[in-house]
């Protein structure tokens, strides 16, 4: 199992590859103007990306026009669409179970289910980067394609921009990442089984099993004091008429319990007088 700076460590790379890949869905330059031939000295700058086009003029304005319509734009830009929001979407939730699953955490239940929500988490992860890999290849393609057919006008050629290299580098964040995490899996062990990480005990449950427990031996301290060794004495003995004090009988555990109550009086048996002969 991966050790907790490793977790760590994927953990980061985990969230700079969500934060990279969020970047990268919405900025606009996922292809821009390529300055080649008359395009070196023009003064306008054209970018493309998922969600508008965008244009900028030397004089410093700049305008940007929304893509409205889905069903108009090519298979490869709504297949870019698709899996970069659901790239984002799946790897929020992997960073859910990965806090989880982080042995530097409380919460999350015991070993098991830390090393079942990691695995979880590492599966999302690498799925992430797997979608976020697939319209960057996609679009790096299709744009490499149109650069080099020749019967394209050299106004309408256009390079990969900085968003793509941001969805490259956010793929693979996300693929290391995922496999940090996907080390958790265990293999077979035949030691103790895992114990379960719990909170601390409240102080005042504490409290209260103190009280129960010091009730309990104060009833059971009453009863033994209670208790009188001439209960369990059967026949005749001369030491039941004769004066005995009460503290003779009671144990030490008891003399306390003696002292405070209040003191009876002293008992005193008949004695006969004998005449002499």
């Amino acid at each position: 199992m991966a050790s907790t700076g490793m977790q760590i460590f994927g953990f980061v790379l985990a969230l700079l590859g969500i934060m990279g890949a969020t970047v990268a869905t919405l900025l606009p330059n996922w292809k821009v103007s390529a300055d080649v031939g008359s395009n070196i000295i023009t003064a306008i700058s054209q970018m493309q990306g998922l969600w508008m086009d965008c244009t900028w003029y030397s004089t410093g304005m700049f305008s940007c026009t929304l893509k409205y319509s889905v069903l108009s734009l090519p298979a490869y830009l709504q297949t870019a669409r698709t899996t970069m929001v659901l790239c984002c979407v799946l790897a929020a939730m992997g960073l859910c179970l990965a806090s989880l699953g982080l042995k530097c955490t409380r919460w999350g239940g015991g070993r098991r289910s830390k090393r079942q929500a990691a695995i979880a988490s590492g599966s999302c992860f690498v799925t992430a980067g797997f979608l976020c890999l697939v319209p960057a290849s996609w679009f790096t393609k299709e744009v490499i394609t149109n650069f080099l057919d020749s019967s394209v006008p050299e106004s309408n050629k256009f390079e990969p921009g900085g968003a793509v290299y941001v969805a490259f580098v956010s793929a693979g964040f996300l693929f290391v990442g995922g496999s940090i995490f996907c080390m958790s899996c265990p293999g077979k062990r035949h030691g103790p089984q895992d114990l379960v990480l719990l909170p601390p005990p409240d102080k005042l449950l504490l409290q209260q099993q103190q009280q129960q427990l010091l009730q309990q031996q104060q009833e059971l301290q009453h009863q033994y004091c209670s208790l009188s060794p001439l209960d369990n004495k059967t026949g005749y003995s001369l030491q039941d008429y004769v004066f005995l004090g009460e503290s003779r009988w009671l144990s030490p555990a008891c003399h306390l319990q003696a002292a405070a109550s209040t003191p009876q009086a002293p008992q005193w048996a008949p004695l006969t007088t004998m005449a002499a002969p």
